[in-house]
């Protein structure tokens, strides 16, 4: 039945796949609208082109520097709707090297283009789908100079997903070093201040990129803490987004940053910027009338943003009725929501036998049935 009814959607779609292979533009022009129309919002359809064999005729439409600006761009937008088709389908888009044509084009497209957008957009698709393709994305200077640039300088949608893109590449010590020197810091900084209050398309890509950045990484902590925007360092512009007037999604990735600040050694726990902003922000994102998925990524920060020093340990225990909000979110469904209370229950009472005493027969006694 698949198999009949891809053939069906080949037979009906002959001629204008025809067309893509025209030598007259506004023939092939027409074409890929016609194409790019059909894929959208069908994975059947979707799966029927990369069936047909029509992706390498789009990389060499995308490609080409010599065709209409409006051709490259529809077949790359084409491209970025095939990104986001089936797991299936995706795969064998990256074997047919689809990620690294997209990484090639970052390298000649103008930065100011609506095709830069239409590349990073599909790129981005690429790398939202599991397993990314990091290999795809090497870690040479000159490309990610590149990245940083138009992190700096390009469209707000161009910017918004070179640093999504680099937030997921960003994986271990090599990839965060590299960021560093190419100046990736800087560019997640001025994302961050481009607004009074940055919106969230903007600042979440680039507060994902500075916790990716700054985990467990002493040296690039410690660039962050001295890296300036305008009048204010990275820490400064963090501790402005966690207040209570932000979104919760930027709130809470502020205070994980500079967690990840904290713990690799760049903030002392005793801060102000930890003890007044990301602890009580954190706090406030357990409570119950916040989203699960909220408390849930709010309560593993805090275990680790107090794992291993009793004053945060103290201070977390009485702050905003934690101890009472954890115990509710162990109740949650989400495996995820109980896994991060649990975590944050044994880092409190991990140095504390007070804290211990008050988790196990206090709190545990009044905060709900769970556990009575």
């Amino acid at each position: 039945m698949q198999q009949l009814t891809i053939f069906m959607d080949i037979e009906s779609s002959r001629s204008y796949i025809d067309e893509l292979y025209s030598s007259e533009a506004g023939k092939t022009l027409e074409a890929l609208v016609t194409l790019k129309n059909s894929v959208i919002g069908s994975n059947r359809q979707k799966s029927s082109v990369i069936r047909q064999g029509i992706v390498p005729r789009l990389l060499q439409l995308m490609s080409d520097e010599t065709l209409d600006a409006d051709v490259r761009l529809q077949a790359t937008i084409t491209i970025g709707s095939l990104a986001k088709g089936t797991t299936e389908d995706v795969s064998t888009l990256v074997e047919q090297g689809v990620v690294i044509s997209l990484v090639e084009l970052l390298k000649t497209v103008p930065i100011d283009t609506k095709l830069m957008e239409a590349v990073l957009s599909a790129l981005k698709s690429f790398f939202l789908h599991p397993p990314a393709p990091i290999s795809a994305l090497p870690a040479d200077m000159k490309l990610l100079a590149r990245l940083t640039q138009i992190a700096r300088e390009g469209s707000l949608n161009s910017r918004a997903s070179v640093v999504r893109i680099l937030s997921i590449w960003c994986g271990g010590p090599l990839e965060q070093e590299a960021l560093c020197s190419s100046g990736a810091l800087e560019a997640a900084a001025a994302l961050l201040a481009s607004h009074t209050s940055p919106p969230p398309n903007l600042a979440l890509p680039a507060l994902d990129l500075l916790a990716a950045m700054c985990f467990e990484n002493a040296n690039v902590s410690q660039i962050a803490l001295n890296t300036w925007h305008g009048d204010k360092t990275i820490p400064e512009l963090l501790t402005f987004l966690v207040s209570r007037d932000k979104p919760l999604p930027v709130a809470l990735g502020a205070a994980r940053s500079l967690t990840f600040i904290h713990r690799a050694g760049a903030i002392p726990p005793d801060d102000n910027r930890v003890v007044f902003g990301a602890l009580p922000c954190l706090a406030r994102l357990c409570t119950k009338d916040m989203p699960e998925d909220i408390r849930a990524t709010a309560a593993e920060t805090l275990a680790y943003l107090a794992e291993v020093d009793t004053s945060l340990q103290r201070l977390a225990a009485i702050s905003n009725h934690l101890m009472c909000s954890l115990a509710d979110i162990v109740d949650c469904p989400s495996a995820a929501a109980k896994e991060g209370a649990f975590k944050c229950f044994a880092s409190l009472g991990a140095n504390d036998e007070d804290i211990r005493k008050r988790i196990i027969e206090n709190q545990f006694n009044s905060c709900g049935p769970h556990f009575r």
